[in-house]
């Protein structure tokens, strides 16, 4: 896997990904930035809540899960010190469908965070990495 990232301005980079995609990230007015994009460090938990909602979905679905709708809501905490890490990550499941059995969420979302899921079990080196779910009839 490969990207590039291209200064811009300021403190705003290009991120250009290797399947063709492109985001603008920037920094507070406070930091020098214009405020026209996400934080790098925003991206991180964007892609980790990501990578965990594609394992979810698809662990329910193979599971004949009558999946509707998956939100993760995700909080985090850094380190008041440079290096900035992440010290603890919570993802919030809210998966909707229909007659969705308690103990297959629950599997998926374990499977997810112990098994497949590369950018939460990577960011669980530096932070605790939580989760809890609910499940929304529908």
């Amino acid at each position: 896997m490969k990207a590039r990232i291209k200064w811009v301005e300021e403190v705003s980079f290009l991120g250009e990904t290797e399947s063709g995609h492109a985001v603008l990230m920037d920094g507070p007015p406070a930091g020098g930035g214009r405020n026209l994009g996400p934080r790098p460090m925003e991206m991180l938990l964007l892609g980790t809540g990501a990578c965990t909602a594609y394992d979810v979905v698809n662990i329910l679905k193979k599971s004949r899960q009558l999946i509707s709708d998956c939100v993760v809501d995700v909080q985090s905490e850094r380190a008041n010190t440079d290096p900035k890490v992440f010290t603890s990550i919570h993802l919030h499941f809210v998966i909707t469908g229909k007659n969705l059995r308690r103990e297959q969420v629950e599997r998926a979302i374990l499977l997810s965070a112990e098994k497949y899921c590369s950018a939460s079990i990577m960011l669980g080196k530096t932070a605790k990495v939580t989760h809890d779910f609910e499940i929304v009839e529908g």
